[in-house]
């Protein structure tokens, strides 16, 4: 067994145990494999192991892998995910649209429109998140939850995107309690906007939060899906960019 082979076997035992302690069904929250400064071979040993969602946070990265990694032409290699999960700025829009399958940082109008209009059409529609600023940051990425269901109803109107659910990054909180509240929050703007009775939300299942230091905090607070990095991968070491 490998390295990364033997820490995803413990990611999953963390998230069922998770799931056991919060009533929760086993199945019910997804593992996103977050790689990013990791190469082609990482995730390659990941696919081996049976993963099939990877998260990149540095679009031009992500995009240089994805090609890699379908070079390898590794057995189950057409179906993989591949999740933008990193700012997306209006200059890279385009990447976005036309290579990933997932963009989870979506936090206002003008980035939702773009990828909308450069959205191959040959391609499924991009599956997009609402990005949450559940700390109320000033600088941080995210909307605010209160402007939450108002882009939500912009989102549903663009003909290329697929409104899938919401996506936060809060701050390390102090203890499971803490952990448990902050990500509460971003699963209230879940319900309140799949509760709005909005058009084009067949498929709006998705609470992407929590990471390898508080996965448990978010799956008691309602996680659809937890994106853990250093917990399968190892220490980043991270390069000027």
């Amino acid at each position: 067994m490998t390295t990364i082979e033997n820490k995803l076997q413990q990611i999953h035992e963390r998230i069922a145990s998770a799931c056991a302690q919060a009533g929760r069904a086993s199945g019910s929250v997804q593992l996103l494999s977050v790689s990013k400064t990791f190469g082609a071979d990482a995730v390659r040993e990941a696919v081996l192991a049976g993963e099939r969602s990877f998260g990149e946070n540095y679009i031009q990265e992500g995009v240089d892998k994805i090609a890699a990694v379908r070079a390898m032409g590794l057995p189950g290699g057409e179906t993989l995910q591949w999740h933008c999960i990193g700012p997306i700025q209006s200059n890279k829009t385009r990447l976005v649209a036309e290579h990933f399958d997932w963009a989870q940082t979506v936090d206002r109008l003008k980035i939702a429109e773009r990828l909308s209009a450069q959205r191959p059409e040959g391609l499924a529609p991009l599956q997009v998140c609402i990005q949450l600023n559940v700390d109320g940051g000033e600088t941080k990425a995210g909307v605010a939850p209160q402007q939450a269901l108002e882009l939500a109803a912009a989102i549903v109107q663009l003909p290329r995107l697929a409104l899938r659910g919401v996506m936060s990054i809060p701050d390390d909180a102090p203890g499971f309690e803490a952990q448990r509240e902050v990500h509460a929050r971003a699963t209230t703007v879940f319900e309140q906007i799949r509760a709005s009775g909005l058009p084009g939300l067949e498929r709006f299942d998705t609470v992407s939060m929590g990471m390898t230091g508080d996965l448990e905090a978010a799956v008691a607070a309602g996680s659809t899906m937890v994106r853990v990095g250093s917990g399968i991968f190892g220490q980043r070491n991270y390069a000027p960019r």
